[in-house]
């Protein structure tokens, strides 16, 4: 490599490598290196960075603990790479007792960048204190910086002087427990606002902090979005004056107990896992709302009960085992609702809701036993999971869910009946039906009703007996169906003719033979067979007159061992076997009985290998 004087451009970022290449000082025509593994021996050492002064772009530089001198770091010279933009100082994560943190502080100090920098990521840094230059109000172009692992420091850098910087992410600093005066400014710049053009700053993973002392009241006075996650001892107050804040996030923070601002400004709120985060004002304008856990899901709803903002357009609430209800009904410029695990919740029936598009009730609403669609008129998204008391859908004489686009219904042990004239859903395009063990039948008439659907997916439903009177939507083109054993033991399936993939499911026990003489539809062009636990025999008097089949998949059904019948398909071009142990075996040339019914298949693979 160090032959290679006239190398102008090498990238190894994300390779493997544990060190550089020895002498690298010498191809000093490089332009791009975007990163630099420093190596433990003076010839692939952090040194060898003194003679490369012509690097652009983005640099990372790696394994930063095997400099072992401030001298060495000076070496590199840094601070002359003026074409640099985007510096990443990474230490490896690993416990190390014998830490010198004069050492460590001394090497970082030595690694100062040129002033024109615009982005800063420190990574792993093991001393107990940032150098000076780390924040320095004369990195006038320091737009990003990226404080991660440094878990000695107990004190986060004096940023806020920083004129430019715009973007902040600070996590997993395990021995800061206040941010407090020193990380807004220093003080030398007593008269600057801090933070003056920071826009999004996200704090996570900070197991010790407990205290944010908001000192500053003009400080942010431009922050749109701040994030703060998973830091379990946090209890303060945050910041009350942040007048441009648009996104506030704040999850995983099971001490925090505090009041925040509520500016106009403010559009979407997500807070989870919180003791209590209340606003001094809501928000007016807010257009998307994500509440989680009993204290903030109450308080939510307290709120929206009494203001009804009329912004609102999405909301999520979660986990609350409250009696709770929407007093007033649901906001009216309500688009999106997603109820999750909220059993006492009484759900708004008396009144439309016009304007609502998605609808997902989730392991929610006890109290609900039927769901009347007349009441969504324009929604296109409907899901039900694990309402165990649900038992059916309600239609009222002509009324017409015009809109609707999908229909899930899953976990519903209670779900008897779709609605006896069935379901007209000119826009339905997917239905999937999953683990309702009472529901017998599809929604008849769906040729007609549901004349748009393309998707079909059917899943632990062992009371279907086969598809609906009426016929199948002629755009219907993938069917699921997973572990339906008296669907797939039905003699025929009539008016499926325009299916073309299938995939069928297993485990499907005491299903020995598959499939049954003209139970397919003759239109399929790929079929897979997925964990069918009991199948010991693929039947090809069953596939014989399947004359559109390309494409067959078996995959991971173990008892599987022979194939009745004359032969697949003469169509078929591809067939893959995977997981079948005792089928493997047996595809090759020497078996006798089942190679003749394979070997006219142009492309067949046994455990991801070509034969």
């Amino acid at each position: 490599m160090q032959n290679l004087v006239n190398l102008r451009h090498l990238e190894i970022f994300g390779t493997r490598i544990k060190e550089m290449p020895k002498r690298m000082g010498k191809l000093n025509q490089l332009r791009t290196l975007d990163c630099y593994v420093v190596g433990k021996h003076t010839e692939n050492s952090i040194k060898e960075l003194g003679g490369l002064p012509n690097l652009h772009g983005r640099f990372y530089i790696q394994k930063l603990e095997n400099v072992t001198k401030g001298e060495e770091a000076l070496e590199a010279r840094i601070m002359d790479k003026n074409h640099i933009s985007h510096l990443f100082l990474e230490w490896s994560i690993a416990n190390d007792n014998s830490i010198d943190f004069q050492v460590e502080l001394d090497v970082l100090s030595k690694l100062e960048p040129h002033q024109d920098l615009e982005a800063l990521s420190i990574n792993g840094y093991k001393g107990t204190r940032f150098p000076e230059w780390v924040g320095n109000f004369s990195y006038l172009y320091m737009t990003s910086i990226g404080l991660s692992n440094c878990n000695n420091c107990c004190m986060l850098p004096s940023l806020g002087q920083l004129p430019s910087l715009s973007n902040l992410r600070i996590s997993k600093m395990n021995s800061v427990k206040t941010i407090d005066a020193g990380f807004y400014k220093k003080d030398d710049c007593s008269s600057v606002t801090p933070f003056p053009s920071l826009e999004s700053l996200h704090i996570s993973n900070m197991p010790c902090w407990e205290v944010w002392n908001s000192l500053d009241s003009e400080a942010f006075p431009v922050l749109k979005n701040l994030y703060i996650d998973n830091c379990p001892k946090l209890k303060g107050d945050l910041p009350n004056h942040l007048p441009a804040l648009q996104t506030l996030g704040i999850t995983n923070c099971e001490l925090l107990v505090s009041s925040v601002p509520g500016p106009l400004s403010l559009r979407t709120v997500e807070i989870r896992k919180c003791k209590k985060v209340a606003f001094r004002e809501f928000p007016l304008l807010v257009e998307s709302i994500e509440a989680e856990g009993g204290p903030m899901v109450e308080s939510m709803m307290e709120a929206i009960s009494n203001i009804q903002p009329t912004c609102l357009q999405t909301l999520e609430l979660q986990n609350c085992s409250s009696d709770i209800s929407f007093r007033g009904g649901l906001p009216a410029s309500l688009k999106t609702l997603v109820i999750r695990g909220i059993k006492k919740l009484k759900f708004p029936l008396q009144h439309k809701h016009e304007l609502l598009e998605s609808l997902s009730i989730i392991n929610s609403c006890d109290s609900l036993t039927s769901l009347p669609l007349a009441i969504f008129p324009n929604l296109t998204s409907l899901r039900i999971t694990n309402c165990e008391n649900m038992e059916s859908l309600l239609v009222s004489g002509s009324e017409i869910s015009k809109r609707l686009n999908t229909f899930a219904i899953d976990h519903c042990p209670n779900f008897v009946s779709f609605p006896r004239e069935g379901l007209c859903m000119p826009n339905l395009t997917s239905i999937t039906v999953c683990n309702c063990d009472k529901l017998k039948s599809l929604p008849d008439q769906m040729g007609t009703l549901v004349p748009k659907m393309e998707y079909l997916s059917i899943s632990n439903c062992q009371q279907i007996e086969s598809f609906p009177e009426g016929g199948m939507p002629p755009k219907l083109r993938t069917v699921f169906i997973e572990n339906c054993v008296k669907l797939l033991s039905n003699q025929a399936w009539k008016s499926m003719d325009m299916v073309t993939s299938l995939v069928v499911r297993g485990p499907c026990d005491g299903i020995k033979s598959f499939p049954k003489e003209r139970l397919l539809p003759p239109s399929l062009v790929c079929l897979e067979l997925f964990r069918l636990s009991s199948l010991e025999t693929l039947d090809c008097k069953g596939l014989l007159h399947l004359t559109s089949l390309q494409q067959l998949n078996i995959v991971n059904c173990q008892m599987l061992e022979n194939f009745a019948g004359e032969k697949l398909p003469l169509s078929l071009i591809k067939l893959i076997i995977e997981g079948c142990p005792l089928l493997q075996k047996r595809c090759n040339r020497k078996d006798r009985q089942i190679w003749p019914k394979i070997c006219h298949v142009r492309g067949i693979n046994i455990e991801g290998r070509w034969i």
